[in-house]
């Protein structure tokens, strides 16, 4: 083989290379994607689990799915849940902030009251460190029991034995 080739080879080798790791990114985005929509015992709630990388990309692939539906279930209630999230999973928290923002401005605007469950203290405080506005104005419960017992109440709704 001469250098010409060795060089061609090495070039192509190396593109390979960075199209396969490429790819398996992007299987590992789709894979994280899905996020489960759970209806609730409480009438028009739903529950989101957030879980896996919270990146620009995975915000730009699930809120359409939760806003949609939000939209076809008839829902008045989202109850986002982020138990599963650790602060390693966020890419950025001004770009997630703001992702944050976004879907509970635009579920709002649909008649959607969100609430936020699960923030460890340590994305507690990074959320608040961040400055955004709107963190001052999330209704975020340390659990899904104290949101739904939030909601219940709000709604006029008790748990009774039969």
């Amino acid at each position: 083989m001469d250098r010409n080739n060795t060089n061609e080879y090495e070039t192509m080798h190396e593109t390979i290379n960075q199209l396969t790791k490429r790819v398996t990114e992007l299987e590992q985005l789709v894979e994280q994607a899905a996020v489960p929509i759970i209806p609730s015992i409480i009438p028009n709630t739903i529950l989101i689990p957030v879980y896996g990388e919270l990146s620009p990309e995975r915000f730009q692939i699930i809120m359409p799915k939760i806003l949609n539906q939000a939209n076809n279930m008839n829902t008045d209630t989202a109850i986002i849940d982020f138990t599963a999230i650790s602060h390693q999973e966020i890419d950025d928290l001004a770009v997630l902030g703001k992702h944050l923002e976004n879907l509970t401005g635009a579920l709002n605007l649909m008649g959607v009251q969100v609430l936020f469950v699960g923030f460890s203290p340590q994305f507690a405080q990074e959320l608040v460190k961040s400055g955004l506005g709107f963190v001052k104005e999330l209704k975020a419960f340390s659990t899904f029991r104290t949101a739904l017992q939030f909601l219940m109440k709000e709604k006029g709704l008790a748990l009774t034995h039969i």
